[in-house]
């Protein structure tokens, strides 16, 4: 059953494989090249004792208290926040964004690079993904259009899941032209229009063209998305380096479409066949809820590419969605609010003993801490 419950998440033949991964990647995005101007002078401001995953999980700390932050006045994006709120999470997401492109030239310049360090900046990517994408719905209040929530709340999550898996098909972490960096900063833009117009702006018709304000931003998710799965795909149904043009771990190369196919079927299953509207009323906490379980998909994800293991199906991430189904399959004999709350702290937990786990048994195999220097080939983190 995929390492069920309390058994060690991996297996000593995958901890073998993982003292043999060496960290791939390629490509560089638009703004790339200057923003390592200021993240070359940031890294040296930070002391030498402190450790590359310390300012990894500051950075992610930063960013989901900004987001919890404007979660709590915006439920339902749709309200108005204070803009003092909106500009705390452009300042939290700048942070997350400096801390997590200096910490792998922290792990370099300490001598202190691990496979745990690069594991552990994409895990923290994976569960910042679900605050960026629910901080940017909120931010343009979309929130009044549900079907739109709920694309834009999905696709960044399901474009993250869709970059290691063309990873773990070809052995290599690419980046387009437009891509994380690119990303972040027009969200921080719109966190700072949201601060100084409020929420209302976005509803603001354009002369010229004759549009809602919000419909850009959407424009914008659905080209890059669109650009980034044609550059997804392409890899993942041609760059196999596996037996047969098959994954790293030899399966194939469309195993891990049923994980992220299964959780995003049944988060709109779940949505369109509410009794009580359940999106529609609770469409932060459900993105939220949700957002946790890919989180923790797209982590196994990456630890089997690291480990070139098969990625297996079932899972206790499932947990909470099926309570939901089942649920609503029994005409949602217990409140779908408070079941909703229930699968929103079973996939925190799950995703949290997780993540605890594997690094608690790679730094063990290791041989070091996880928030301390540790001496170690450089040759891993980015």
């Amino acid at each position: 059953m995929g390492h069920f419950l309390w058994s060690e998440p991996l297996t000593t033949a995958q901890l073998k494989r993982l003292d043999e991964h060496k960290y791939s990647a390629s490509g560089r995005s638009l703004l790339e090249p200057p923003c390592q101007i200021y993240w070359n002078w940031l890294v040296q401001q930070i002391p030498t004792w402190v450790a590359p995953n310390t300012l990894t999980i500051v950075g992610l700390f930063v960013n989901i208290v900004s987001t919890l932050l404007l979660v709590f006045y915006c439920p339902t994006a749709t309200e108005e926040a204070p803009a003092w709120v909106f500009v705390l999470s452009a300042v939290g997401l700048f942070a997350y964004q400096s801390l997590d492109a200096i910490d792998g030239k922290q792990a370099r310049r300490t001598n202190s690079s691990s496979a745990l360090g690069e594991l552990f900046d994409h895990g923290c990517d994976a569960v910042s993904t679900v605050f960026v994408a629910v901080g940017t719905c909120i931010s343009c209040g979309i929130g009044r259009y549900p079907h739109w929530i709920f694309f834009c709340g999905f696709i960044g999550m399901f474009m993250f899941f869709c970059a290691h898996w063309q990873t773990y098909v070809s052995g290599t972490l690419r980046f387009g032209l437009v891509d994380v960096t690119e990303v972040q900063i027009a969200i921080m833009a719109m966190y700072l229009m949201s601060a100084f117009g409020g929420v209302s702006l976005w509803q603001t018709t354009l002369p010229v063209f004759g549009l809602k304000l919000f419909v850009f931003p959407i424009i914008g998710i659905i080209g890059g998305a669109l650009y980034s799965c044609h550059n997804y795909f392409h890899v993942i149904l041609n760059g196999g380096v596996g037996k047969n043009g098959s994954t790293v771990a030899d399966t194939s190369v469309l195993s891990p479409g049923l994980h992220i196919g299964l959780i995003l079927t049944l988060a709109f299953i779940i949505f369109k066949k509410s009794s009580s509207q359940l999106f529609e009323h609770h469409p932060c906490l459900y993105l939220l809820a949700f957002g946790m379980v890919i989180a923790k998909i797209s982590n196994k994800l990456v630890v089997a590419h690291m480990t070139k293991s098969e990625l297996n199906l079932p899972d206790t991430a499932f947990i909470g969605p099926g309570l939901l189904f089942l649920n609503q399959y029994f005409n949602s004999f217990i409140d779908e609010h408070i079941v909703l709350w229930i699968a929103m702290v079973l996939s925190v937990v799950d995703l949290a003993r997780y993540c605890t786990d594997v690094c608690q048994q790679i730094a063990g195999h290791l041989r070091i801490r996880v928030f301390s220097i540790a001496p170690s080939e450089p040759t891993h983190r980015d």
